[in-house]
C-alpha cells in the first residue's frame, strides 16, 4: 500500500468519526464482537499462516500465545467497557458547589488509532491494544510487521472481507510503509518493537504532535535468592526460555544467581530445560528463530561473548543444526566479559546472560545502572528482601517467583517506563489510554460574582478581601 492510499484511509475514518460522535455502548460491543468472531473462525489459516513465517511454529502455542491471548483482551473489554463508560462526578469548588454547579468528566474517543504490531507475536501485539482501543470508541489502522509477511497478508484480507474498513482497517508494506504509518496525523498511535525503532517512531509522531504508547524491551532481569527454591527457580525459567523460541519482549534475558549456588542451580536448569525439549532439531515442539538475519544476530552475539571468553552452554547438549532450520538449543552465556555486546544488546532469542553475584546491593545497582527494563523476576521467599527489591528497581512490571505471568493480567495495566516503554494497556487503564478526559463543567443558574465584588470595577476592599484569604492552611 502506498504512503498516499494510507492517507486517503486515515482521512475517510477520521471523517466518519467526526460524523458519528462517541458511539455507544452497543456499537463498540458490536465492533468488538466481530474482531472475536474473526479470530475464532479463522484461526486455522492464522496459525498455519504463522507457521510458515517462522519456519516451525506449534499450531497449539500460536492459539495460546496469539488468538487465546487476543481474544481474553477482547473479551475482557467487551464485558467491561460499559462500566469504563459512564461519567465521573466531580465536586465542584467553593461556592459553586453550594449554588447548584455540577462538573463531570466525560470519557471520550480520541479518532483514529494507528497500531504497529510486531513479528514475535504478531497477532497479540495488534489485538490486545486493539481491544482498549474500541472499547474507548476509536476507529483503528493496523499494520502488522513485515518480518511475518504471510501473517500480514492474510490477516489483511480476513479484514477486509469481514471488517468495515471506516473502524478497523488493516495495510500492508514494508519499512517504508511503517515510516509513512508514523507520520500521519493519527489521534494516537501503538507502536510494539525494539527501543532504538521506539524512538524513531516517536519523533516521527511529534511531527503532528500525535500521543504515543510505546511497548519496547530491554534487557530483562532475573534475581534469584539464596532463600529460593532451586527447582521451582529454574523450571520457571526454562518454561519461559522455551516459550516462543525466547522471542518475547518480556523474555529474560539477564539470570542473577548468588555464586555459591551457580552451579546447583545450572544443573537444575539443564534437568528442567531437558524436560520441556529433550531435543532441539527437527522438534516440531521448538519455536523457531523468526528469520536467517534474526538468527545471525543472535549466533554473533554468542560467538562475540565466545571469542572473548565466556563460558558456553548449550541445553540440551547436541549436534549444531543445519543452516537450513533455525531451531537452536537455549544458549547459556556465563559470566561474560563486560564488554560482551550479549550484556548490552535485547537478546530476543534462545539465549541468556547467567551472572554470578555475591551481594544483592550490587545486583540492585547494577540493574538500576541499565536502562528500565520492561519486566523484573525475583525468586525468593524471603519478605523484606523482595520488599527491597520491590522499592529499589523501577521497570514495567514484576512477577514473583514466576516469569512473565504479570503480563496475562488482563485487568491490570501493561506497559514500559523509561527506555521499555510508556503508555499501557489491558484492562480500565488500557480504556484510559485511548481516551479524552474531558473536563465538564455546568454552571448555576445566579453567578454572584459582581454583587460580591469580584469582578471590574473593583471596589475598595476587594484586594483586601483577596490578601485575607492568603493562607498557609
Amino acid at each position: 500500500m502506498s504512503s498516499s492510499i494510507l492517507s486517503s484511509l486515515l482521512a475517510r475514518q477520521k471523517a466518519a468519526f467526526n460524523t458519528a460522535g462517541a458511539v455507544d455502548a452497543a456499537t463498540r460491543r458490536r465492533r468488538i464482537q466481530q474482531v472475536i468472531d474473526l479470530l475464532v473462525n479463522h484461526h486455522a489459516v492464522l496459525t498455519e499462516a504463522m507457521d510458515t513465517d517462522f519456519g516451525g511454529r506449534p499450531a497449539g502455542f500460536s492459539l495460546m500465545n496469539d488468538i487465546l491471548g487476543a481474544l481474553a483482551s477482547l473479551k475482557h473489554a467487551r464485558a467491561h467497557l460499559e462500566q469504563w463508560m459512564q461519567d465521573e462526578p466531580r465536586a465542584p469548588f467553593p461556592p459553586y458547589d453550594q449554588l447548584g454547579a455540577a462538573a463531570w468528566i466525560k470519557y471520550q474517543p480520541k479518532g483514529t488509532v494507528g497500531i504497529l504490531g510486531t513479528w514475535n507475536a504478531p497477532l497479540f501485539t495488534l489485538f490486545s491494544p486493539l481491544a482498549s482501543v474500541l472499547a474507548a470508541g476509536n476507529r483503528a489502522i493496523l499494520k502488522p510487521s513485515e518480518v511475518t509477511p504471510r501473517t500480514a497478508e492474510v490477516l489483511a484480507r480476513l479484514c477486509d472481507e469481514h471488517l468495515d474498513p471506516l473502524e478497523v482497517a488493516v495495510v500492508t508494506g514494508d519499512t517504508a510503509l511503517a515510516e509513512a504509518f508514523t507520520a500521519q496525523p493519527f489521534d494516537h498511535l501503538v507502536f510494539t518493537g525494539s527501543t532504538a525503532i521506539g524512538r524513531a517512531v516517536m519523533a516521527n509522531a511529534a511531527q503532528n504532535l500525535v500521543p504515543v504508547t510505546l511497548e519496547l524491551g530491554g534487557k530483562s532481569p532475573v534475581i534469584v535468592s539464596t532463600s529460593a527454591d532451586l527447582d521451582q527457580a529454574a523450571f520457571s525459567i526454562a518454561v519461559a526460555k522455551a516459550t516462543n523460541g525466547g522471542q518475547i519482549c518480556i523474555n529474560p534475558d539477564l539470570l542473577y544467581v548468588p555464586r555459591i549456588l551457580l552451579e546447583p542451580f545450572l544443573a537444575a536448569l539443564r534437568t528442567a530445560y531437558a524436560s520441556l525439549h529433550p531435543s532441539i532439531a527437527d522438534n516440531p515442539d521448538v519455536v523457531a528463530v523468526v528469520n536467517p538475519r534474526h538468527l545471525a544476530r543472535v549466533e554473533g552475539y554468542i560467538e562475540n561473548a565466545r571469542a572473548l571468553g565466556a563460558r558456553i552452554e548449550s541445553l540440551p547438549h547436541e549436534l549444531p543444526a543445519s543452516a537450513e532450520q533455525r531451531r537452536r538449543p537455549l544458549r547459556l552465556v556465563i559470566d561474560p566479559p563486560a564488554h560482551s555486546r550479549i550484556l548490552h544488546e535485547e537478546i530476543f532469542g534462545p539465549a541468556m546472560v547467567v551472572l554470578g553475584y555475591d551481594d544483592l546491593g550490587a545486583v540492585i545497582d547494577e540493574i538500576n545502572a541499565r536502562p528500565r527494563p520492561l519486566a523484573l523476576y525475583y525468586f525468593g521467599q524471603d519478605p523484606d528482601e523482595q520488599r527491597r527489591v520491590l522499592d529499589h528497581t523501577l521497570s514495567g512490571g514484576v512477577t514473583l517467583n514466576d516469569v512473565m505471568l504479570h503480563a496475562a493480567m488482563h485487568d491490570a495495566p501493561f506497559g514500559g517506563v523509561g527506555a521499555s516503554g510508556m503508555g499501557h494497556y489491558h484492562g480500565r487503564e488500557g480504556f484510559l489510554e485511548f481516551s479524552h478526559m474531558r473536563t465538564v463543567f455546568k454552571a448555576p443558574s445566579h453567578d454572584p460574582r459582581r454583587e460580591w465584588g469580584l469582578l471590574p470595577p473593583y471596589g475598595e476592599h476587594f484586594q483586601a478581601a483577596m490578601l485575607a484569604m492568603l493562607t498557609s492552611d
